[in-house]
């Protein structure tokens, strides 16, 4: 990527860039553990009784009550690649809102609602 690439980024696009790029270090440094954490996750997100849209959905509430930004975007991403609406994304939020409270709400109305707008962008 280069440099006016990377400047054109939104902030949600940079957090996954900088995630990804993380990985990647983590995978030189310990590949073993990389490959098996990611063939566990792909299992987990596999299409199966519950779909994959369904898998994202729920993530994203996880990651909202745990207050873990990088995994609110990610996941938030995940929703809408797997056609998640606006609705169904904010209803999780405010099913993770009844778990984690207002910590929880406070991630839904801003960083989860600006990561849908910031990837949403990018697909149009």
């Amino acid at each position: 990527m280069d440099q006016k690439q990377h400047q054109a980024m939104n902030t949600s696009e940079q957090a996954l860039f900088d995630y990804k790029h993380g990985m990647g270090t983590f995978s030189t440094h310990l590949p073993d553990v990389a490959h098996h954490f990611s063939k566990f996750t792909e299992a987990c997100f596999a299409e199966g009784t519950l779909s994959q849209k369904e898998k994202q959905l729920i993530a994203l509430g996880i990651s909202v009550v745990a207050q873990d930004e990088y995994c609110m975007i990610y996941h938030t991403k995940g929703c809408l690649d797997h056609g998640a609406s606006y609705e169904e994304m904010m209803e999780a939020c405010g099913v993770s809102a009844a778990f984690g409270g207002g910590a929880a709400l406070s991630q839904a109305v801003t960083l989860v609602q600006e990561s849908i707008h910031e990837l949403q962008e990018n697909k149009h």
